[in-house]
């Protein structure tokens, strides 16, 4: 007798998961609903058929990725689908528990479910690390905020330079208050701001230590050859986006960052938009505040050299600083040509243009007796491509 592989979806939740089954042609049936116990789902699981028999599949989530490797080890094969890119109904109004594993079983079997990678322990612990390290980051800026905030209020407004630098402390730290009360309030802002920054700094720390022993480390070194790139971006990237090899081409990885324009065309009408901001948001807003370094052309600096010498460049691996050299010099015409080309433009594309990605930098920077020498500037600029 023929022996038929069956689908199982499961819709995993805290407390409790839900188990439907595919077979053959037949349509996909509920099975039950269990708590969340691994040694029940085994036991259901082993019900349905043998180990070799079943394809098992639930949605990237809260709960991890921990199951799914549990079970790969127990002899499974189950993947993690990503639950944005399920198939759904327009007009299905009707959700579920049931109804949700009914349907991950089915498009397992159709083949409709977009798969996502299950990373290595040891690299989904360095991305808890850096993710910890990026909340610090953001609990540090929102006490900025209200420290900074607190003083508007009360007619203290900093006007002398950037904010958050050793004069600008300096300034605060002698702030006067009539009351005791907002004396008190203010010393607490500033131990605020004090403990989130050291606790941004002890976690940089961290990472800093545990990269020596992490598989990716290589990986790391790679991507501090890169201008605006050092080890907190470089570990990011790594943690974030892991194997750069599995996306074919540059594009690709473009596309899983969410970095490609949005687009809505119907027959000779073609409408873009702006980014479809799909994908790791992380690793996404990591790579633009990278990119933004690359506005410039490059220049050798003790500070730059001394970064690389650190990172083991270039005396340990010359011919990865000649793969990434030619970035650093390319890029940046790139940049200026991308800047020019919206000055060229006529009034009505560069208004749709800046309504999808923001006012030219270009533009923006010339003077009202520089604009009459636009043109010639436009000219240079074009003999870099």
């Amino acid at each position: 007798m023929r022996t038929s592989v069956v689908y199982v979806g499961l819709d995993v939740h805290k407390d409790s998961i839900a188990i439907a089954t595919a077979r053959g042609r037949e349509p996909a049936a509920v099975l039950e609903v269990i708590r969340h116990d691994e040694l029940s789902l085994m036991q259901v699981l082993d019900r349905i058929g043998p180990r070799e028999r079943l394809r098992l599949c639930y949605e990237a989530g809260p709960t991890g990725f921990d199951l799914a490797r549990r079970l790969n080890q127990w002899g499974y094969c189950c993947q993690v689908v990503a639950p944005s890119l399920v198939p759904t109904a327009p007009g299905n109004r009707v959700k579920t528990d049931r109804r949700d594993a009914a349907r991950l079983a089915q498009f397992l079997r159709s083949g409709d479910l977009v798969e996502v990678r299950i990373p290595e322990a040891q690299t989904e612990a360095m991305r808890d690390l850096e993710r910890a390290r990026d909340d610090a980051k953001k609990a540090e800026r929102v006490a900025r905020h209200q420290l900074d905030k607190f003083l508007l209020r009360h007619g203290r407004s900093w006007s002398q330079g950037s904010k958050w630098t050793l004069k600008h402390w300096t300034w605060i730290r002698v702030q006067q208050f009539p009351e005791e009360m907002l004396r008190r309030v203010l010393q607490d802002y500033i131990t605020t701001i004090e403990q989130a920054t050291q606790r941004v700094e002890r976690l940089e720390k961290d990472m800093a230590e545990m990269v020596d022993s992490w598989a990716l480390k290589p990986l790391v070194v790679s991507l501090m050859a890169l201008r605006g790139v050092r080890l907190v971006t470089a570990v990011i990237l790594a943690a974030e986006i892991g194997d750069f090899a599995r996306f074919a081409s540059p594009r690709n990885l473009m596309s899983y960052l969410g970095l490609v324009p949005s687009e809505h065309s119907s027959g000779q009408r073609r409408s873009q938009g702006r980014i479809t901001r799909a994908g790791n948001a992380h690793a996404r807003r990591i790579v633009i505040e990278a990119s933004w370094n690359y506005r410039f052309a490059p220049r050798a600096s003790k500070a730059g050299q001394s970064h690389l010498n650190q990172a083991g460049f270039p005396h340990r691996m010359p011919s990865r600083v000649a793969l990434f050299h030619p970035a650093r010099t390319r890029l940046p015409r790139r940049f200026s040509v991308s800047e020019v080309s919206c000055c060229r433009m006529d009034s009505a594309s560069r208004r749709k243009t800046e309504a999808i990605s923001g006012p030219c930098p270009l533009r923006m920077r010339l003077s009202s007796s520089e604009k009459t020498t636009s043109s010639t500037q436009c000219s240079e600029f074009s003999m870099l491509q």
